[in-house]
């Protein structure tokens, strides 16, 4: 539009392939509205997405691996593929053991020990792929990790005595850890700005879905075939989204930008060195060390998910010998799939409204904690199962809308360019301190005291310190530091996707 001396305007047109291209690259930007910016407003690097690419889709195959993911954790610890030892009563007659527990005779303290074991693969090569996502490509990098989690679950099925399904469980950790250090980044990037929250709570509503739905899976599959199939069944879920890893053009990671060989690129990208050694590791936990908002969301994490470990593999087991639940797998999938989708979407919507800050999500937490630890607490006191129920289905429903709030804090209080050994710490530290020793101690316990309501009190009370940590939390100085990664170390990805959760 040119103005003219008789103050009549000039309307200048252009087919799309003519338009002049203005020194911010905004003609360049209308012909590819997939081109992502760096911060500098005089230099702008462009990087075009996949043309598989939208946010939504995304968002969609993360969270169905995820989902696949924990759907593996509930169904080793239901009652069909867990299964019982044998028994004999004062007569002499004795029945047969069944499932896992039933076919290698194991302990309570070795059942345990089996349904942590994949924790140990999840925490040793957690910070491995997070290091390695400085040279590597960070979608490739869950492709390799889905590859190794389909061929150990393969091996569970195919196990046949206590150590050779425990070293597959191992793998199957190793497997997961990339995913849970990488895709939580991904979704943060692509998430509108206002439901960043939301999003990630809808990542994370797949934990407790995923555990509900396996112990469903688990015990329909348990009493129709033998529960070796279940393993065989999730492999065939998982296959497809690990060869797409390899096949799909790889999605760029905020902090990070390797071409689609995976090398990092140089042309005209400022970005981390491919010499990533262990001394740049070291520093990198140095300062997450020594970040009090960090470590205090952490050490609160640790004690939240002490007791969400051990309710999600003793859960069922627990709800049969107190309340005689003739379905008790069925019953605790159920609660937890109704509950974990509506508390994890509440917290990440509620986070959102309240303004998604690091303050608000302290706040969130420790206040839904508190809450939920006493309805929890209170439900095992009552002998009648229904009153149990109705309680307990109030408590997990508090408890569980701390997932995204407390990721949130993960992603947003350190640089992005940490934002992979961020959460891959966060893996390492709630699971080694946390559900790791929970499930083995809780048998522990269980062995002492022959009593699982005391058994269930005892561990259901941990969750008032994880609240009081995250209180603490609300009166710490904290920045959100997202955007820290400027134009100096990083590539800034805008999404412009409309809000999903819009009116439809």
């Amino acid at each position: 539009l040119q103005q003219c001396p008789h103050g009549i305007s000039e309307v200048w047109i252009f087919k799309k392939s003519e338009l002049p291209m203005d020194v911010d690259g905004e003609a360049d930007r209308r012909r590819n509205p997939g081109i992502m910016e760096t911060g500098s407003d005089l230099t702008k690097d462009k990087i075009a997405e996949p043309s598989w690419f939208s946010p939504k889709k995304l968002l969609f195959v993360f969270c169905v691996v995820n989902l696949i993911n924990y759907i593996d954790r509930g169904a080793i610890a239901s009652n069909g593929i867990n299964g019982s030892l044998g028994t004999c009563n004062s007569s002499g007659t004795c029945s047969a053991g069944s499932g896992i527990q039933g076919d290698f005779n194991l302990s309570n303290f070795e059942d345990g020990i089996l349904s942590s074991a994949f924790m140990v693969g999840l925490l040793v090569a957690s910070p491995i792929f997070a290091s390695l996502a400085k040279s590597v490509n960070p979608f490739r990098l869950i492709g390799v990790g889905l590859s190794i989690w389909t061929i150990a679950v393969i091996g569970c099925g195919f196990s046949f005595d206590f150590w050779s399904i425990t070293i597959c469980r191992m793998f199957v950790g190793v497997g997961e850890a990339s995913f849970v250090s990488l895709a939580a980044p991904f979704i943060d990037d692509n998430a509108p700005r206002d439901q960043k929250s939301a999003w990630l709570a809808m990542f994370y509503m797949c934990i407790p879905t995923g555990y509900a739905l396996g112990y469903v899976y688990g015990g329909l599959v348990g009493t129709i075939l033998p529960w070796r199939a279940a393993f065989w069944g999730e492999a065939i879920l998982m296959l497809p989204f690990a060869v797409l890893g390899f096949v799909i053009k790889p999605l760029h990671l905020k902090g990070f930008a390797p071409d689609d060989t995976g090398k990092t690129r140089t042309d005209n990208l400022n970005v981390l060195s491919t010499s990533y050694g262990f001394s740049a590791v070291m520093k990198d936990l140095k300062i997450l060390l020594v970040d009090k908002i960090y470590v205090t969301n952490i050490l609160g994490y640790i004690a939240y998910n002490f007791v969400l470990g051990a309710y999600s593999y003793w859960g069922p087991k627990a709800g049969y010998n107190i309340y005689k639940m003739e379905n008790a797998d069925l019953i605790f999938g159920g609660i937890t799939v109704i509950c974990g989708i509506v508390g994890t979407l509440s917290g990440g919507v509620v986070l959102d409204f309240m303004d998604a800050t690091i303050s608000n999500a302290f706040k969130l937490l420790s206040v839904s904690t508190f809450i939920g630890a006493i309805f929890c607490f209170v439900a095992f006191c009552f002998k009648s199962m229904y009153a149990f129920l109705a309680l307990f289905a109030v408590g997990e429903l508090l408890i569980f809308a701390t997932q995204g709030p407390v990721n949130f804090i993960v992603l947003h209080c350190v640089k992005p360019s940490l934002r992979p050994l961020a959460m891959a710490m966060s893996t390492v530290s709630i699971h080694i301190f946390g559900d790791v020793p929970s499930s083995p101690l809780v048998g522990v316990l269980q062995d002492h005291v022959h009593n699982w309501r005391v058994t269930s009190l005892v561990l259901t009370f941990v969750l008032f310190p994880a609240a009081a940590i995250w209180f603490i939390g609300i009166f710490l100085n904290s920045v959100d530091r997202y955007n820290e990664d400027s134009e100096d170390d990083s590539v800034t990805r805008e999404s412009t996707v409309a809000p999903l959760l819009e009116g439809a």
